[in-house]
């Protein structure tokens, strides 16, 4: 029919280059975006039938290009790439700007104490859990034992790394206490992630050819993966946490901020906030989501599994997760 949307636009991939950076940066900056989170069931749902239909060779009638490339990013923000499944609000990628920006400004402001550092450490692990959790690669279900001891291994690594370097900055200069909070987001994070997706570093994550075909599952590639992600998180929190404490340095020397002191949880939370609009996306862009390794790099019994199905493969590919 003219003017009729083509059935030949590639949706299984962004709508921007992902080789590059910028085309990556444009991705994300659509996938965080916290509006996604006001989104009623009934868009959503909306969306992925939109999705799903133009998969099948069915187009709505006057679906534009732009509406099209709209509702994939709708159903991007909230289901699975891998399951399909709706994930867990607070999970989203599109809640991580509103609730670092809340958590992250929590624990730069109440850090002084110990019981605010026990309580924003635990909040704060118990958050990166659902989003590890929500976000996981591959497509194999975790068990509620496996999800409870890396929850517990976790939250506990974070919370006693927080302590340990709370009390070895107990006699520096005030300004060295104030990035506590971001050392221990750090070394929370090389331990939470790959506690929370212990499964796919035990059994491997899908890998498949360049047109989608899966050809098994590779723990090497899971490991690649959890890497990826790890330094993204610390990325991510590098800016949000190192910047706003500098600032909070300066400004309580000041008389404004002695006259009103309760300005100085909002006025934290607002700076985490602006770091993080940028931070966020820029630092899910820094490596591609469908990411790729050689083939010689792989498990020797998969490298073979793969020669058997097509000697030609060089490169495989796989969802890093976020």
């Amino acid at each position: 029919m003219s003017g009729e949307l083509p059935l030949n636009i590639n949706i299984k991939e962004p709508r921007w280059d992902q080789s590059t950076f910028v085309g990556r940066a444009k991705h994300f900056f659509t996938v965080t975006d916290p509006r996604n989170l006001l989104l009623s069931s009934k868009t959503l749902e909306e969306a992925r039938r939109v999705i799903e239909d133009y998969r099948l060779g069915k187009v709505s009638p006057g679906l534009t290009e732009d509406q099209l490339w709209r509702a994939k990013y709708i159903y991007d923000s909230a289901f699975h790439p891998d399951t399909g499944e709706k994930m867990i609000l607070i999970g989203r990628m599109s809640a991580q700007v509103p609730m670092n920006m809340t958590i992250t400004g929590c624990m730069l402001t109440f850090y002084r104490t110990t019981p605010a550092v026990l309580f924003w450490q635990w909040v704060n692990q118990s958050f990166n859990a659902i989003v590890n959790y929500t976000n996981r690669s591959g497509d194999a279900p975790i068990t509620v034992n496996q999800l409870g001891t890396a929850y517990i291994s976790a939250t506990t690594g974070a919370v006693v790394t927080a302590l340990g370097l709370k009390s070895l900055t107990k006699h520096l200069p005030p300004i060295i206490g104030r990035y506590v909070p971001f050392a221990a987001v750090a070394a929370a994070n090389c331990i939470n992630i790959p506690l929370m997706r212990q499964r796919e570093l035990k059994y491997g994550i899908p890998i498949t050819d360049e047109n989608g075909n899966r050809l098994g599952e590779s723990k090497k590639a899971a490991q690649q993966a959890i890497a990826q992600v790890v330094v993204s998180r610390i990325g991510m929190a590098a800016p949000a946490m190192a910047i706003p404490p500098v600032i909070m340095n300066a400004l309580e020397k000041r008389a404004f901020l002695k006259r009103y002191p309760w300005l100085n949880a909002p006025l934290q939370v607002g700076l985490v906030g602006l770091c993080l609009v940028f931070a966020t996306p820029l630092c899910c862009a820094l490596f591609p989501q469908n990411s790729s390794m050689r083939v010689n790099r792989l498990e020797p019994e998969v490298q073979a599994l793969i020669r058997e199905k097509n000697s030609s493969i060089e490169v495989v590919y796989f969802n890093k997760g976020l």
